[in-house]
């Protein structure tokens, strides 16, 4: 089979267009910055476009400084390489997240982190009235680890079904989350620190105005995420920049309506995150910006400011995702939300909360899941982010011993999955199918097992 799908590959980038499906099919399109040219997967009818630059690179002047357009380029970039991670220290050798999820090796991190990959069928590439349902998703790792193309992300089972898949890497740690008072000064508002933040929405914004390109509906884009991937979900759907920019929001194992990834107070003054972020940098021995941007990135890297996610900043941050939801100030959308079984504590009673709360509030759905499927191989049990081989199908990328039960409840999540992009229903177009949306009166919660 792979070699038949790299032929047909070889042949389309040969011809350029060819009739590789049941349409027909172009392999390079234009987007912010220049045309860029995808390649096929093992599956013929789906065609990937790795590493695209959707901002400029934040280095130099630029380092901490909010995303800018992209720059321009040159002919035909060939998307056929991952753009780089953005710095991180990398998970230990030995540790449970390296045995299960570390990209082997891990390639060379870099400051120039701003790409995304985009998944589709290669039948709607170049064909903007295709108009199919895109999905972006915001990979975990505690803000300072992980990359858009870990080794349990994919999109072709995705494609498959008809919907765009974007992957991304934003700014982590203290290049991603560092607040200072001359960048302030600088950005001239509230307070600096959610570089990544801003990244994140400036993945949103490239994916809005590009997407047609790839065959996408730029009114039809889900933003998806785990752990702090779902914390960053939780954040962009309480943001007042995102409105008109995102249809539907699925969050995984990053809690509900409490304190884990959610809480905190946006009454905070800001002169707390810079003061704390000069306080850092001057006993690190850069006491300006000037010699901050100047510094060699592992200096940087080595300041600990103790911040290493968002915070209200007045601008892309006003209220925190509890302050938000209790307001009634969140993107009035479908949302889809859940956590595993041996999860990072009991996220339940909050998730419960969280769906009860929109019941009363709005008419869109909440749809809640748990995952209790206990993987097999070892005693770990349905782990924090155990069930991404499950939703992105790639359970043959993992070590353990998966069985056809396995394989079957994977398909089963990625048609659920999947269908709520489509449809803002889990079921697919029928409304009435057994996934329930969870309310104040029905707390209905969708059994993964």
């Amino acid at each position: 089979m792979k070699k038949i799908a790299h032929l047909l590959q070889a042949v389309c980038l040969l011809i350029g267009a060819a009739a590789c499906s049941s349409g027909k099919i172009t392999d390079t399109v234009s987007v912010a910055g220049g045309r860029i040219q995808g390649v096929l997967t093992d599956n013929p009818e789906v065609m990937i476009f790795k590493g695209v630059p959707y901002a400029a690179p934040p280095v130099g002047d630029l380092r901490w400084a909010n995303p800018r357009p992209v720059v321009p380029w040159k002919g035909v970039k060939v998307a056929d390489t991952f753009g780089s991670p953005a710095v991180q220290p990398g998970r230990a050798p030995g540790s449970f997240y390296y045995k299960e999820f570390q990209v082997e090796p891990l390639p060379p991190t870099s400051e120039d982190c701003l790409f995304l990959n985009v998944w589709a069928p290669a039948s709607a590439v170049g064909h903007p009235k295709a108009k199919l349902p895109v999905a972006m998703w915001i990979h975990g790792g505690a803000y300072v680890n992980g990359c858009g193309n870990d080794v349990a992300f994919d999109g072709e089972a995705w494609a498959e079904r008809g919907v765009i898949l974007v992957t991304i890497n934003y700014r982590m740690g203290v290049l991603g989350f560092f607040s200072h008072p001359e960048l302030t000064a600088e950005n001239g508002y509230g307070s600096s620190g959610n570089q990544g933040t801003y990244d994140q929405l400036a993945a949103i914004q490239w994916i809005h105005d590009n997407i047609a390109q790839f065959g996408g509906d730029p009114q039809q884009i889900t933003i998806m995420g785990q752990s702090a991937g779902a914390a960053s979900v939780k954040t962009l759907v309480a943001s007042p920049l995102t409105r008109g920019l995102v249809s539907k929001a699925i969050i995984q194992s990053g809690g509900g309506l409490g304190g884990f990834l959610g809480g905190g107070s946006s009454d905070i003054p800001f002169s707390t995150y810079d003061d704390r972020g000069k306080q850092a940098a001057d006993a690190a021995g850069f006491d300006s910006l000037e010699k901050l941007r100047a510094a060699p990135v592992d200096a940087v890297t080595a300041i600990r400011t103790g911040m290493n996610g968002p915070h209200p900043d007045g601008r892309i941050v006003t209220l925190t995702f509890d302050e938000a939801a209790r307001a009634g100030e969140l993107l009035d959308i479908p949302y889809m939300i859940g956590s595993n079984g041996d999860d990072t504590g009991d996220q339940r009673e909050s998730i419960n909360a969280f769906c009860a709360l929109r019941s009363e509030q709005s008419s869109q759905p909440a749809y809640q899941y748990y995952f209790d499927r206990k993987l097999p191989g070892d005693d770990a049990g349905a782990f924090h982010s155990a069930e991404l081989w499950y939703t992105f199908h790639t359970l043959g990328r993992s070590w353990r011993p998966m069985t056809q039960h396995d394989y079957a409840l994977s398909e089963k999540m990625v048609d659920y999955w999947t269908n709520f992009v489509k449809y803002g229903n889990p079921n697919g177009k029928d409304a009435d199918g057994p996934w329930k949306a969870s309310t104040s009166e029905n707390p209905y919660t969708e059994q993964l097992n």
